[in-house]
């Protein structure tokens, strides 16, 4: 089983919805967990209410840093913020990637408007991580 770390700058959303979505389309080969380089120390609302409603366990989601997982050892480790790519450490063993995502916490507009910001970026995640875990290099 592979050891995934998704790291962003706050831990609150997008790094939780990585870990959650490959926990669940993953299952069996992967073990995702995330972390963030200044983590928020909450899960953003939205993005909880958005991973229930999906049918994603969330029970255990909680903001962490980096720091709770530096003597672990993990096979990749992938940024889904550019502020994370640039505060990452070095993690030896692990293959590194950087995805960007735009934080969706940042968006503005109706209530609506917001949700269906956090419901894009997930979409892009989820689009991201079932063509990853598809290609050759990670079966």
């Amino acid at each position: 089983m592979k050891r995934v770390l998704f790291l962003c700058t706050g831990n609150s959303c997008r790094s939780q919805m990585a870990q959650a979505v490959l926990n669940k389309i993953g299952q069996g080969r992967f073990e995702a967990v995330s972390a963030g380089s200044k983590p928020a120390g909450f899960v953003h609302p939205r993005a909880l209410s958005l991973l229930q409603e999906l049918g994603h366990p969330v029970d255990g989601l909680r903001s962490k840093s980096l720091e709770e997982f530096r003597a672990q050892d993990f096979d990749l480790v992938i940024t889904v913020c550019d502020r994370a790519k640039e505060a990452c450490p070095v993690w030896p063993g692990a293959q590194m990637i950087h995805w960007s995502f735009p934080d969706p916490a940042e968006a503005v507009g109706t209530d609506a408007e917001r949700r269906a910001a956090f419901r894009d970026v997930y979409d892009q995640i989820y689009r991201r991580l079932t063509a990853f875990i598809a290609s050759p290099q990670d079966r």
